[in-house]
């Protein structure tokens, strides 16, 4: 919008916007972001239960063999800490960052009288608010324009990466670490590895709702965590060896409790710090792999699914051992399944308006679906596509324009819907001088002035060059003056005195960005002499 104090009519343009996308916030599914809400929460109950998980059982445990063996288990602990230390930074991070996106958006989990959950339909505005989440990530909301924000959110992500590699790479063992590090841990794709040729933070955070934006943070910390876990589970089996005795055993299962609809993930099953020695046995897994059961899942049927089986050991006396596992993942909703319900969204680039003759920018959208295959149409204006989803429209003769924005939903189904606006005129430009209309200068100052042609608060880049007007003093006949200097006319200005006015009228000028459009009439300029 037009930089400094708003008239009147610009404050009505900003209000009228904002109501009307508060409508189209309307028709987004409050089911869905109910679903995507109750994910979330299981999520971070999830990451609450890994967190425990790594300092009671597996942080205590290397860090007293790092006591009882350092040979063995200081380097171990020590590099470990240091991953902690990251981790620890990273989840901190993206918690931070969920806390600031929820106070933007004035999202409230609790009622701050009753201390009550609220239900998802009281924060329905915030979590399918997408304008605190663009516009924390991307400069000035330019999905090309990362912000400094989320380039440090990347920063620390690429610090754990790197760690892990720097410190892990070399080590045979713990190549499953190093290739899960380097496949959730990502703020960029691979060259090339794009699904749909967009960047990481366009596709995780560009206009998603507050709820898709707090899920995909949600996932960051969950893996990191999971990471972690791993870490801590690879660092103690490294070092096993004749030593340790096996008097208790717990079933360790690590995979993912919560997966995109149409993903693919992975769960591993393995029996405290994995054998690969014949005498452990598992089942309820698709293969077996030096010592790890491997069960392929995909995403599919959203909901609480759970697997199981037992793991079953043969010990030194060759009695067998059985312990049984269980592991319980949700398939979540995808950001395709966060849409409207008619399955569109459209909105000027510009205002709420159509300004007649002009090319008025245009945008729209089918949330999840390819915006490639977007079409637009408008009878009385011509439509001239500029990208995917983008197009400059030109109304011509009416008050209001009927575009009819059709395209693809995320399921394939054919869809269209038609948005009203309303066509106005180019205002008319405005005769400044010192960008005044009306202004108080001494006489030996008016010779010295030029003269322009604006229309003031105009969001399109219209110019005009003044090519000519009259100027009228007291006592004196109208002169024309040709170009846009006052200097021109400069006898005219020698006798003025204070109280005199000195009038401009009849301005001409050339416009630049309105094509063949006729300029409206220029309004004159007065001039107070002092």
């Amino acid at each position: 919008m037009a930089q400094g104090k708003q008239t009147p009519r610009q404050k009505m343009i900003n209000l009228m916007y904002l109501v009307f996308i508060a409508m189209m916030a309307l028709n987004i599914d409050a089911e869905i972001i109910r679903s995507y809400y109750d994910s979330t929460k299981a999520l971070n109950e999830t990451r609450t239960l890994t967190e425990r998980k790594n300092e009671k059982i597996f942080e205590k445990t290397l860090e007293a063999k790092a006591q009882q063996v350092p040979d063995t288990y200081a380097e171990p602990w020590e590099q470990y800490k240091v991953l902690k230390t990251k981790i620890d930074a990273l989840v901190n991070a993206a918690q931070g960052i969920k806390n600031t996106l929820n106070t933007e958006s004035e999202f409230r989990d609790r009622d701050p009288e009753t201390k009550k959950e609220l239900d998802v339909s009281e924060n329905f505005a915030a979590l399918n608010n997408n304008e605190a989440t663009t516009q924390y990530f991307f400069n000035d909301g330019d999905e090309n324009s990362p912000s400094k924000k989320a380039m440090e959110l990347k920063s620390k992500i690429d610090d754990v990466r790197n760690y892990i590699n720097t410190t892990f790479g070399n080590n045979a063992q713990l190549k499953d670490l190093v290739e899960r590090a380097n496949k959730s841990l990502i703020a960029e794709y691979p060259k090339g590895k794009s699904p749909n040729e967009k960047t990481w933070f366009q596709n995780k955070f560009y206009h998603q709702p507050l709820i898709a934006a707090i899920s995909n943070l949600e996932i960051i910390q969950n893996d990191a965590r999971n990471v972690q876990s791993d870490a801590l589970a690879l660092l103690l089996q490294e070092k096993v060896d004749a030593s340790i005795k096996f008097s208790s055993y717990e079933p360790i299962v690590s995979g993912p409790v919560d997966i995109q609809a149409g993903k693919q993930a992975e769960v591993k099953v393995m029996l405290g710090t994995y054998s690969t020695s014949n005498k452990i046995a598992i089942t309820g897994v698709s293969k077996v792999e030096n010592g790890k059961g491997i069960i392929p899942i995909t995403g599919s049927g959203i909901g609480e699914h759970t697997l199981s089986g037992t793991v079953t050991l043969t010990d030194a006396s060759g009695k067998p051992q059985s312990f049984p596992w269980t592991h319980t993942y949700n398939v979540i909703a995808g950001p395709r399944e966060v849409k409207l319900e008619k399955g569109l969204l459209l909105s000027a680039d510009k205002m709420n308006v159509m300004y007649r003759n002009l090319e008025n920018p245009v945008s729209g959208s089918i949330l999840g679906a390819d915006n490639s295959r977007l079409s637009l149409s408008a009878p009385g204006a011509s439509v001239k596509s500029t990208g995917p989803g983008k197009w400059n429209v030109r109304p011509g003769a009416g008050n209001v324009l009927k575009l009819t924005l059709s395209g693809i939903d995320p399921y394939g189904k054919s869809v269209s819907q038609i948005f009203e606006y309303r066509i106005k005129n180019v205002p008319p430009p405005q005769g400044q001088i010192r960008g005044k209309v009306s202004l108080t200068l001494p006489a030996t100052s008016v010779e010295n002035q030029n003269l322009q042609a604006v229309i003031p608060d105009f969001d399109f880049p219209v110019s005009f060059n003044v090519t000519s007007f009259m100027v009228r003093v007291p006592g004196r006949a109208s002169m024309l003056i040709q170009g846009n200097s006052l200097q021109n006319a400069a006898g005219l200005f020698k006798n003025l005195r204070a109280g005199d006015g000195v009038y401009i009228f009849e301005i001409k000028a050339t416009a630049n960005g309105l094509g063949d459009m006729k300029i409206p009439n220029i309004s004159p300029v007065l001039i107070n002499i002092q």
